[in-house]
Parts: structure tokens; C-alpha cells; sequence
């Protein structure tokens, strides 16, 4: 998974997955334009971790959910990097209810954040990918709940559904331009955002009974994300990748042993 020469921009990239991704892309090879929406101790973190891997890391701060924004987070990405090989899209907003008391303006915003962002971002790194006539490889992170519809979280399971069939649609229109479109869905996987919502014992008691008896870390999907961007998966577009230890077989696994 060789990334030498190439650059990427990764949304999302302060903490958890979009982290995840940005350091082990740069790992690979590739030099990375982290995104988050302004500077913090998490965005200085990654940059740094990145830069310790002998690697140009630049910050390219603002607001992914927003088309204006957009613009310029992929222009200072250009102007910093020179170009755009690689595109990971992540960014994301969730809010669990109930769907007969869901707030339809958050309903709205987590669509925005979770499909509608993605459009954005994808739409203008796109364009510059078909100018320059050089390939280029896109990932979305989706998540495993674009296919199991989980109660109480109506607009997210909407906004991921959504996503995969929207970077299928990209992948066919790309194809022609040697530009690879790919999804990632993650199942449960161990970062901040997940502590602070179900907190540290909720979290150690769920990895127990996970089908790979642990969590998956931003690095489960990082390391899937440099798999996709690389030469070794130029054959693939217009697919996803069920990156969740299993996760989503629980209900096909034995809930008792056989007898033999």
C-alpha cells in the first residue's frame, strides 16, 4: 500500500476515524491536508503524529458542512499540497430519538452533516481530479447502520443509506476519469465521541460481547482506507467495505454452541 507522491485530504481529521485515516494514509507515504473545523490540541496532535512520520501535514480548518466553506478548505488544501490525489470524506452529525418526537431541524442537520456535506466536498476535489487528468481515488466513511435500520436513530440511518447510494452514483460517473469511488462502513468503533456518548463502562461492557470481542480502532479503518487509495485497489470502485469485526453478522451467529 505503497502512497509515495500522493496527497490526500481528510476531513474530520482532529480525532477518532478521520485521525485514524490521516495518519495511516500518511504511514503509507502520502503527504495530508487535515480538515477539522478550527485549530485545536487534537488538530496540532495529528499533525504532529503525521510530521513524526516524515510526512508534509498542513491544517486546512472550516466548516465541511457548508458549500462556501468547502471552497476554500480545498483551495488552501491545492495551494498547500499542489494537488489532491486522494479524497476521505468524514465528515458527520448524529442525534438519537424517538422518530415520533425526532426534532425535524435536527433531523435536517444530521442529513446536512451526513450526506449533504459529502456531496459538497466530493463535488469540488472531483472536479479538480478530472482537470488535472491524473486518476484519483474518493472514500466515504458510511457506517454499518446504513444497512441495519437501528430504532431511535431515523435521521443518521437516512443520511448513511443515502451516502452509499450517492457514491455508487459518483463511482459510475467518475469511472470514465480513472477516479475510484469507495465507501467504508465502520461498525462500533472505540473514539471520543463514542465515550462521551455511552461513557467508559457502557463501552467495556459492549466490547465483551462483540463478535471480535473488542471494539474497532480509527486504525481499523485507517489502514482499510490506505488499502482503497492505493494501487492495490484500483480495480475496485462503486463498492463498500464492511470494516466492523463482525458486527453486523450478530444475528446470523449461533446463540448456542451445537453439540458435536
Amino acid at each position: 500500500m505503497n502512497l509515495e507522491g500522493r496527497t490526500a485530504l481528510v476531513t474530520g481529521a482532529g480525532r477518532g476515524i478521520g485521525r485514524g485515516c490521516a495518519i495511516e494514509l500518511a504511514r503509507a507515504g502520502a503527504d495530508i491536508a487535515i480538515n477539522d473545523r478550527q485549530p485545536s490540541a487534537d488538530t496540532e496532535s495529528t499533525l504532529t503524529e503525521i510530521r513524526a512520520l516524515g510526512r508534509q501535514a498542513i491544517l486546512v480548518d472550516g466548516d465541511a458542512f457548508e458549500r462556501t466553506s468547502c471552497e476554500g478548505i480545498v483551495a488552501r488544501a491545492i495551494e498547500g499540497l499542489g494537488k489532491i490525489d486522494i479524497l476521505v470524506s468524514n465528515p458527520a452529525f448524529s442525534r438519537r430519538g424517538d422518530f415520533l418526537n425526532f426534532d425535524p431541524a435536527i433531523f435536517d442537520k444530521v442529513l446536512q452533516g451526513t450526506l449533504v456535506a459529502g456531496f459538497h466536498i466530493s463535488q469540488l476535489v472531483a472536479r479538480h481530479m478530472v482537470e488535472r487528468n491524473q486518476g484519483g481515488k474518493i472514500v466515504f466513511i458510511s457506517s454499518v447502520h446504513a444497512r441495519i435500520p437501528y430504532a431511535g436513530s431515523v435521521a443518521y440511518n437516512a443520511g448513511k443509506s443515502g451516502l452509499n447510494h450517492m457514491a455508487q452514483t459518483i463511482a459510475a460517473e467518475l469511472i470514465r476519469y480513472r477516479i475510484n469511488v469507495n465507501v467504508i462502513e465502520p461498525g462500533w468503533i472505540d473514539t471520543p465521541g463514542e465515550h462521551i456518548a455511552f461513557g467508559d463502562e457502557a463501552i467495556k461492557a459492549g466490547a465483551a460481547i462483540l463478535p471480535w470481542k473488542r471494539l474497532g480502532t480509527p486504525a481499523d479503518i485507517g489502514q482499510a482506507a490506505a488499502f482503497l487509495c492505493s494501487p492495490a485497489a484500483d480495480y475496485i470502485t462503486g463498492t463498500s467495505l464492511l470494516v466492523d469485526g463482525g458486527y453486523a453478522l450478530r444475528a446470523a451467529l449461533p446463540v448456542l454452541e451445537a453439540k458435536t
